[in-house]
């Protein structure tokens, strides 16, 4: 457990020292920005109110999760897996006292972090930006469902980002990681349009499920079977993904 801490503790300093983490809070500030300036232009501009102060953050985390976030979470897998392996920092780290699989979890849950951390960053961004531009129409339910939406898109997008683990640690190069990775994500969307039937078995599908977490009609079979695809999704991959890292000669 020690060996896991200090592991842990270590990947944290390298992920805070890394600027990506700087342009991610950045563009993801001005993500916001920008779709405030939008609704306020829409608003003065034609009279019409298209969202009120807790509908602008569902509208901002719909574009947030298919540009931004998976993005920057790509970005960090490879540069915990692959950039590490080309600097040769990777042999340093195993050299410490803990095992393999503790320094892969530090690793993992550390990219967990990232993505639950950028999704409160947006979150907390949004809710402000609409209740200064919008307050009459705050509410407690609003602010609540925000809240479900933000925590609920974490799952598919931390196991959309395990499958970047897995290329990380079959594909030697950074660069290859990134463009199959971004030809995985447009891949999943284009056949989860294309086959809407099975549109749960393509993990970006499911970016979006939260709508049926707050909808006025909940339908649970389908959100238990999301449930169990992402947890079985998620199993595998971080399986995989810890025997390829095993295995691998670094």
């Amino acid at each position: 457990m020690a060996g896991f801490k200090a592991a842990f503790v270590n990947e944290s300093v390298k992920l805070l020292k890394k600027k990506k983490l700087m342009a991610a809070a950045i563009l993801s500030t001005l993500a916001v920005i920008i779709g405030q300036i939008a609704v306020t232009t829409i608003k003065h501009g034609l009279g019409l109110r298209v969202v009120g102060s807790v509908e602008f953050p569902i509208v901002v985390l719909s574009f947030f999760t298919y540009t931004i976030l998976p993005l920057f979470a790509i970005f960090v897998a490879i540069d915990m897996f692959n950039g590490e392996s080309s600097s040769n920092t990777m042999k340093i780290t195993l050299l410490r006292p803990v095992s393999r699989f503790g320094v892969f979890s530090a690793k993992v849950l550390n990219l967990a972090l990232f993505i639950a951390g950028n999704l409160l960053f947006v979150m907390i961004l949004s809710l402000l930006a609409g209740f200064i531009f919008n307050p009459s129409s705050a509410s407690l339910v609003g602010v609540f469902k925000v809240i479900v939406s933000y925590g609920l898109t974490f799952f598919p997008v931390f196991v959309f980002a395990l499958i970047v683990v897995l290329l990380a640690n079959v594909i030697q190069g950074g660069l290859a990681v990134f463009f199959l990775a971004i030809l995985v994500f447009i891949a999943f969307n284009f056949f989860g349009i294309m086959f809407s039937s099975y549109s749960s078995f393509f993990i970006t599908s499911m970016f979006d499920w939260y709508i049926l977490w707050i909808s006025e009609t909940i339908n649970w079979l389908k959100i238990v079977r999301q449930v169990l695809i992402i947890s079985g999704c998620g199993i595998m991959l971080f399986t995989t993904g810890y025997y390829l890292f095993d295995r691998k000669d670094i």
